[in-house]
């Protein structure tokens, strides 16, 4: 696997998980208010929070990708080859024999 491959997994399992965490959380949210544990306009203030905090998280995961990316093709290519070493010992192995 090329290491931009893995950055680009990294990422959109990083961005996947924020959805899954807005969608939870609006689950939950839904759930407290068919209790009457929370009003519904409580409800709808927490769950535009939880969207909004997912969307942060989402760009903060985007703007670390580009930094990573940035890291890596300035590297020298003797540091990108420890790298994949390091990202992939299994590949490397393979490329020795």
């Amino acid at each position: 696997m090329e290491t931009k491959d893995l950055f680009k997994n990294l990422l959109l399992a990083s961005v996947g998980a924020a959805a899954l965490t807005a969608e939870k959380g609006s689950e939950m949210v839904d759930t407290l208010i068919r209790k009457g544990e929370m009003t519904v306009e409580q409800g709808k203030a927490l769950n535009q929070e939880l969207r909004h905090k997912a969307q942060e998280a989402s760009a903060e995961k985007e703007a670390e990708k580009e930094s990573v990316e940035d890291y890596v093709k300035n590297l020298s290519a003797e540091d990108r080859e420890k790298l994949k070493k390091l990202l992939d010992p299994e590949e490397s192995e393979t490329e020795a024999k």
